[in-house]
């Protein structure tokens, strides 16, 4: 069956929407689930879609929104955990194979990325959601008008929380470089 120019226009935003669907569910299951959610989203309401408009942004409202619901659904439910299936030695299989899997050239580098990566993806994931959601769609390209009508809410709002998203991130990125001695800690000029 031949795709139409509607659904591969739509598939070619495929790579974006995961990669901010991960940093929003911070988990490979939940964002392959959220950007199949998208796309089933998008092809059930496709006569919704104004042809010669923005694929990308209408594509991403639906990505935002059907994450917001879903943690607004998840927020209201206690979570469980069953441990009677977890496998006690499952985690250093796991840890062997991806250091078996590694063949980089270059380690060290490759060692000290994943650290600066996942310091900045932790200070990202302890953004509140709100102020997640807003950077990673301006991380994405958005301009402010695009992520003001995805999210529903006054350009002046966008604004506002990527300039406390940002401090936010910059403030803990800051403190941790202190922390580790890469950074320098200001002192007050001397007054004599």
């Amino acid at each position: 069956m031949a795709q139409d120019a509607f659904e591969t226009e739509a598939l070619s935003y495929i790579d974006p929407l995961y990669r901010t669907a991960l940093r929003m569910t911070r988990s490979e299951a939940d964002a392959e689930d959220l950007v199949q959610e998208t796309y089933i989203r998008a092809l059930r309401f496709r006569e919704q879609f104004a042809a010669g408009t923005n694929m990308k942004a209408w594509l991403f409202r639906i990505l935002t929104n059907t994450f917001i619901n879903a943690y607004r659904k998840r927020s209201r439910t206690p979570e469980t955990t069953e441990l009677d299936d977890v496998d006690e030695f499952s985690l250093y299989r796991r840890m062997s194979t991806e250091r078996a899997a590694s063949s980089s050239p270059d380690p060290e580098r490759e060692f000290l990325d994943g650290i600066v990566s996942s310091e900045v993806t932790d200070a990202l994931e302890d953004l509140p959601e709100k102020f997640r959601t807003t950077v990673l769609l301006d991380v994405e390209g958005f301009s402010y008008k695009e992520i003001a009508e995805m999210l529903g809410i006054p350009i002046g709002t966008v604004m506002s929380r990527l300039h406390r998203g940002r401090k936010f991130l910059q403030q803990r990125l800051y403190d941790l470089a202190r922390e580790r001695g890469i950074a320098a800690v200001r002192t007050a000029p001397r007054t004599e």
